[in-house]
């Protein structure tokens, strides 16, 4: 019956296991299957561009189609036709976009056109007339919001631009003409309207200009790769300067990926919580979310609620193919999708269920008769499986989880403009995005303590079992002494866990380091071994010794048994 309950507890461990690792829910990270089932709901990204085209921002439109184009869509070659042909017919809406006639009156028709593609609007504002022209059309507004802004213009103590009225000042007066017409033209969110506003009135009544600074070099920065019907598709969303400043420094850090970028902020329509996403992972968060443009804008708002990467396990989309992986794999996902917490409790719990049978199979392989006998060390099987089944989860976390211990991300991003008449470049400061806190130092650092837990509980085994065997005394401290490499594991292996985690830092295994961690696995084994030592070790000696020089059998050889003892208690 032994063989028989062995087998089953190891049959059901590795069938827990098996369960746990078909859970598509992970700590640090999304399956991909349950953004696709996510994407299930909300509109598509070619019905996003459709929806921009209809509104008449053909450019917008255009850069979405050719997003959805490189990811092969159903629906995608129509849009992009759809685009070419209107630049095509209407050559002059390089520069508007298709979307404003009123500033082609501002302007007049323009006939120095750009070949081919959209002609971004910094370059084409930064020409002296259009400048002027631009200028002199906003000073003709009427809105309070415009003539805070220029009122601006006469401000002598700027920080980022050179002042308005000097032989430098056309950056400045750049980048107020375009936020004055972003502001005209009603392009820009109410809240972010009177944000700068505020900025305006109080750089004009003696406060410090560099927040409004700031704001105006994010329209000059935006305005240097979009052209303006997807500059106001790009800024209309968003409420506040802060996701303005975030969401165009990461379009300058991720330059080549702008369209994706501009997708993602179109299809979910949470700037702030795009801003968010990229500052936490940075380039590889803009490809995840550039994956899940595929499944809509539904999979696009799961990957941001998460706030996580974006993770396909291959060997998983493998082995769902066959029953009765399939279904159970398809059983989770739901719950994977509806309830992500109790579905990664419910992971754990596999794990750990799976430990405690494999640690209950083991221990019926190598059962002793002192351990059938004795009640007390009963008990610290029973803490040796709990031990070994935390032990077995935290080691299958640390080998399945991914994504557990990315790089913390700080960036410093210097930024420069470039205006093509200016012959110069001004800098606009830089920004540190918060390091990520990791948690994978604190798995480790219990997986130390559950492997020196482990190593305790087999020491008072072992001592349990030498204590209760039917020898003389004499046998027993000689069995004991044979045994001391034993009990002396734990420093052993306390020193071989901090040597190790020096050795994979040096390495650049590990990219993150703590010294805590690496000094916790002697402090650890120093801990176990001592509680060992002088509360199981040294009584059971003592109670040895006092039975040697007590026991009439052993009189004769007491003065070998001193020298014994007295080695062995050094």
């Amino acid at each position: 019956m032994r063989w028989v309950w062995l087998t089953f507890c190891a049959i059901l461990g590795l069938v827990m296991l098996i369960c746990g690792l078909l859970m598509p829910v992970y700590l640090r990270a999304v399956d991909w299957q349950v953004i696709a089932k996510a994407g299930q709901k909300g509109r598509s990204l070619v019905q996003a561009g459709v929806s921009l085209m209809d509104e008449g921002n053909v450019a917008a439109g255009q850069l979405v189609a050719s997003v959805a184009r490189e990811a092969k869509l159903p629906g995608s070659e129509p849009l992009a036709l759809a685009g070419y042909a209107f630049t095509q017919a209407h050559p002059t809406e390089r520069i508007w976009g298709g979307v404003d006639l009123q500033l082609e009156r501002v302007f007049g028709v323009q006939t120095n056109l750009p070949a081919s593609g959209w002609q971004p609007f910094t370059d084409f504002v930064v020409g002296q007339e259009n400048r002027q022209r631009a200028l002199a059309y906003l000073e003709a507004s009427p809105p309070p919001a415009v003539q805070a802004l220029l009122d601006c213009r006469a401000l002598t103590n700027t920080v980022l631009f050179s002042p308005s009225r000097s032989a430098s000042g056309q950056a400045l007066d750049t980048a107020i003409a375009i936020g004055g017409l972003l502001l005209a033209e009603g392009r820009l969110s109410p809240a972010l309207r009177d944000a700068l506003v505020a900025l305006a009135n109080n750089a004009a009544h003696g406060g410090t200009s560099e927040p409004l600074e700031e704001a105006l070099m994010d329209f000059l920065s935006l305005g240097q790769r979009l052209n303006w019907g997807q500059l106001i598709a790009f800024v209309g969303p968003v409420e506040d300067p802060e996701t303005l400043r975030l969401l165009t420094r990461q379009a300058r850090e991720m330059d080549d990926q702008l369209p994706a970028l501009f997708c993602v902020l179109r299809l979910s329509g949470r700037p702030a919580a795009v801003a968010r996403y990229l500052a936490l992972l940075g380039p590889s968060g803009l490809e995840d979310l550039r994956a899940c443009l595929q499944y809509g804008a539904g999979g696009v708002n799961r990957l941001l609620d998460s706030q996580q990467r974006l993770y396909r396990c291959a060997w998983r989309r493998r082995v769902v193919a066959y029953d009765p992986f399939g279904a159970f794999y398809y059983f989770a996902l739901d719950y994977c999708d509806l309830v992500p917490g109790l579905a990664l409790a419910c992971k754990w719990l596999f794990y750990w269920g799976g430990g405690w049978c494999l640690a209950v199979a083991l221990g019926a392989a190598r059962v002793t008769p002192a351990l059938r006998e004795a009640p007390y060390l009963r008990r610290f099987a029973t803490a040796r499986n709990v031990l070994f089944a935390l032990g077995f989860l935290l080691v299958v976390l640390l080998l399945s989880e991914p994504f557990l211990a990315p790089g913390s991300r700080q960036v410093d991003l210097p930024f420069r403009v470039h205006l093509p008449t200016l012959g110069g470049s001004l800098r606009a400061g830089s920004a540190s995005l918060p390091p990520v806190s990791m948690n994978q130092n604190l798995l480790i650092m219990v997986l130390f303590f559950v492997l020196q837990g482990l190593l305790y509980t087999a020491c008072v085994l072992k001592l349990g079992e030498i204590s209760r065997q039917k020898a003389p005394p004499r046998m027993k401290l000689k069995l004991l002494e044979n045994e001391e490499h034993l009990f002396d594991a734990g420093l052993y292996l306390g020193f071989l866990g901090t040597i190790v985690s020096f050795i994979l830092y040096s390495v650049n295994v590990v990219h993150q380091f703590s010294l805590m961690v690496a000094y916790s696995s002697t402090s650890f084994g120093i801990i176990f071994v001592s509680i060992f030592k002088i509360f199981h070790l040294r009584p059971a000696r003592r109670k040895l010794l006092v039975e040697v020089e007590t026991s009439p059998a052993e009189a004769p050889g007491a003065a070998a048994v001193g020298t014994t003892t007295s080695a062995l208690s050094s």
